[in-house]
């Protein structure tokens, strides 16, 4: 999977990794449509850190469709969660 962080570069995610994605994105949209802050703030801050830090960043050079795009990460709460409905990110 292809994952791009906006104004920030794209990663490719392992299979196992895109798992754990999916499953951070369905408790981001759980936590929006609770309206729990808390909770969202803290599961976006873990989807940035699980991208970057088990993500393969691609060289800027490298052009690929990203499968997902994920809002920069010093987007608002009010910004953020109204990406974060429905199927969230990742649909299926």
């Amino acid at each position: 999977m292809i994952v791009r962080i906006s104004g920030e570069g794209q990663f490719k995610l392992a299979d196992d990794v895109a798992g754990r994605l999916n499953q951070l994105d369905n408790d981001a949209v759980a936590a929006a449509e609770a309206e729990d802050e808390t909770r969202f703030v803290e599961l976006f801050a873990q989807i940035i850190t699980l991208i970057r830090s088990e993500g393969t960043p691609l060289a800027a050079d490298e052009l690929h469709g990203s499968d997902v795009i994920v809002p920069p990460p010093d987007t608002s709460y009010e910004e953020a969660r109204h990406e974060f409905t429905g199927e969230g990110l990742i649909p299926g």
